[in-house]
């Protein structure tokens, strides 16, 4: 027993366990116990608070409802278009500033940051103020000869989505630069130079050289792009107006995955259950897509 004993308090240290306790406590309280009761949720079915289990009832309603299929649909698209422009843009920009011949650098780069830090509140209401019919932007594309016509950014389903995708680029472009931009700066600059000596043009050092370098950086900025795009929320809710029938854009063209389990929730007669259901629609497909993108940037040796 005497010789159990070091191995023992090893692992039931009390001080180690008291350190840890709130920790502990907020995870479960906060994070496991939504978890496992959502699950619990997504297994009833009824409105408000009359609700009976059901084990199939909201997993059959999944395939015949055309709201989800929309909200589904446009979150595809986000996630298809946003996250490649906002992630290669990013890279770019970050080049860029890895370049010390670029005058006012940390202006610069504290510019682009700027917008994922801001308010969202203060950025939503710039932002629709800019987009307005007579806003800064319709403004400065007719005065330049871009456009015959105000863009209708906010009334027409087309450019609705856009605008979306142009307020996510713009708020998290940065938050994904400042990841590039720290990978680019712990890069070897020899091995660089190494290639230049040896004729390697610009084009080719960047493809073959420095983006095979960045692959652990760009597994990173992918997945939690993925996950962000995929729980699109508080960028539909504060720029396009939604009415009391929950419709977010013209058309409901900008409603999403998470702004539908909001309205099940909130806006339309309260039903929990399939609002939970649905939301495991998101993590289904966060977990198949970031499986995707593991195997498609894993390190093959």
């Amino acid at each position: 027993m005497d010789k159990a004993s070091p191995r023992l308090n090893r692992y039931f240290d009390v001080n180690g366990w008291l350190f840890v306790a709130p920790a502990v406590l907020l995870i479960a309280v906060f994070m496991v116990y939504p978890i496992l009761y959502s699950l619990w949720m997504s297994f009833q079915t009824g409105r408000g608070m009359k609700m009976h289990f059901d084990l199939t009832a909201n997993i059959l309603r999944l395939f015949s409802d055309p709201m989800l299929g929309l909200a589904l649909y446009n979150t595809m698209i986000f996630f298809i278009v946003q996250v490649p422009v906002m992630l290669i843009l990013a890279l770019l920009l970050a080049t860029m500033l890895d370049d010390k011949r670029v005058r006012f650098r940390g202006l610069i780069r504290t510019a682009i940051f700027l917008p994922c830090v801001s308010s969202l509140v203060a950025y939503s209401v710039l932002f629709k103020s800019m987009f307005v019919q007579d806003g800064l932007v319709n403004t400065t594309l007719l005065d330049l000869g871009l456009i015959s016509s105000p863009i209708p950014w906010m009334t027409d389903p087309f450019w609705s989505r856009v605008l979306i995708i142009i307020a996510i680029t713009w708020r998290w472009t940065g938050y994904n630069m400042i990841f590039y931009l720290a990978a680019l700066q712990n890069i070897d600059k020899s091995i660089h130079e190494a290639a230049r000596i040896d004729g390697v043009p610009a084009y080719g050092r960047f493809f073959f050289l420095t983006v095979p370098m960045l692959k652990p950086v760009i597994l990173f900025t992918t997945v939690t792009s993925t996950i962000g795009t995929l729980q699109l929320f508080d960028e539909v809710r504060n720029i396009m107006t939604s009415d009391a029938g929950g419709a977010a854009g013209p058309s409901n063209s900008a409603l999403t995955l998470s702004v539908y389990i909001y309205n099940l929730t909130f806006k339309f007669m309260p039903n929990f259950g399939y609002a939970a259901t649905v939301s495991y629609v998101i993590v289904i497909a966060v977990a198949l897509l970031s499986l995707l993108q593991f195997y498609a940037l894993r390190e093959r040796t």
